[in-house]
């Protein structure tokens, strides 16, 4: 997902702000102000913060968080005016001065519509069983419009007065989890009010709605990575569960214990891959079946979760029967960052799907000039950050 290069410091504002709005509907609704909305908090206002705005706008940031510093300034002076008892009058004039010349940009500007799942997020983890249970529902009652591959190209989009849109882009990115949730359920309006989608709220629960955001956002990152040759949607490696040789299976999250991952697509017959001391190596094979031990120190841990197989080849952006010998490659933290494809040579530069969102850093200079170590280094180099809204990566 590329974006313009923005500050550290502008960065960190805009995720401060995105908290801040999160942390407000749940402290509203803890001390019972607001009310549920599909089993979590809901945002009470109708508009919110227009982080995808400001996203784009580095000017407009850089206004919003110094009008924002002037006004807590004024904050600062009027508490200390009214805990002083000698400048009391001198510090309140103060305050009010700095709060009256605050710059603050109109509020048009920066404030976007709101609806009350706005700042929710999904409840369950990414996972293979999600994004699974996603695509069955998708399958039903999406890909006639949106089409099978999300491009919205689907057999009935030609009969509808509004071209669906495609999930191939950055259109999930760019947008809240929460609002996307909204408009599925409750479907969507063009500018006149008439109807462009009808709501699922009555045909699909929340949790059936949430697994289709999760299959949409591994469907997006393979179009993409056909397409473009880059993820446009950050996707963290799904859940699941892991077994090695005669071990009873655990979940990945415990497995990996914040170490580098490499999955790999083990073709029926395949020798499992030498381990490597940078990485911990997950086999997928077609049906989670177990990898007979091996001569040396071969991988032989395999992800045994059902469908792995299909979901690794969605987000791969490879046909299932196509996956056998291809590699992932996912970060500390746990994001998908690197595909090398059957046949290639070794791993390079090009490989990385998931990329920074400003002028690429030179990689870390290497003895040996190996180009894996490079590529490491560098995705060391660009952590993934928050995603919503069109927070980079």
């Amino acid at each position: 997902m590329n974006a313009p290069p923005f500050a550290d410091w502008a960065i960190a504002f805009l995720q401060l702000l995105y908290r801040a709005q999160i942390a407000l509907a749940r402290g509203l609704h803890a001390i019972g102000l607001t009310g549920d909305a599909d089993g979590q908090a809901a945002w009470p206002w109708t508009h919110r913060i227009a982080l995808e705005t400001l996203r784009i706008d580095a000017g407009l940031t850089r206004q919003l968080a110094f009008a924002c510093g002037v006004t807590a300034l004024a904050v600062v002076l009027a508490g200390t005016a009214l805990a002083s008892r000698k400048r009391r009058v001198a510090l309140a004039i103060a305050a009010l001065a700095v709060a009256w010349f605050a710059p603050w940009p109109p509020a048009s500007l920066w404030l976007a519509p709101a609806v009350p799942t706005s700042f929710q997020r999904d409840p369950a983890p990414f996972s293979v069983s999600n994004v699974m249970r996603g695509a069955h529902v998708y399958t039903q009652h999406c890909a006639a419009c949106h089409g099978a591959d999300g491009r919205g190209e689907g057999p009935l989009a030609a009969t509808l007065a509004h071209w669906p849109p495609t999930f191939a882009g950055t259109l999930l990115a760019r947008r809240l989890d929460g609002e996307l949730f909204w408009r599925v359920r409750h479907g969507t309006q063009d500018e006149h009010g008439a109807s462009t989608m009808p709501g699922f709220a009555a045909t699909l629960g929340p949790q059936d709605t949430w697994a289709v955001l999760d299959y949409l956002k591994a469907l997006a990152a393979g179009s993409g990575a056909r397409a473009e040759g880059a993820w446009p949607v950050p996707v963290p490696l799904p859940a699941l569960d892991v077994r090695c040789g005669d071990a009873a299976p655990q979940a990945l999250e415990r497995w990996r214990e914040g170490q580098r991952v490499r999955v790999v697509a083990l073709a029926a017959d395949a020798t499992p891959p030498q381990e490597d001391p940078r990485w911990q190596t997950l086999l997928v094979t077609e049906r989670g079946t177990f990898v007979p031990p091996s001569a040396g120190a071969r991988a032989n841990c395999v992800a045994t979760t059902a469908d792995a197989w299909l979901a690794f080849a969605t987000i791969a952006g490879v046909a299932p029967d196509a996956l056998g010998g291809t590699q992932l490659l996912a970060d500390r933290r746990g994001w998908l960052r690197a595909r090398a494809l059957p046949g290639s040579a070794g791993w390079s530069d090009a490989d990385l799907l998931c990329r920074s969102d400003g002028v690429a850093r030179p990689a870390a200079a290497t003895t040996s000039g190996d180009a894996l170590t490079a590529l490491l280094l560098r995705v060391d180099q660009e952590p993934v950050r928050d995603v919503q809204a069109g927070l980079p990566h």
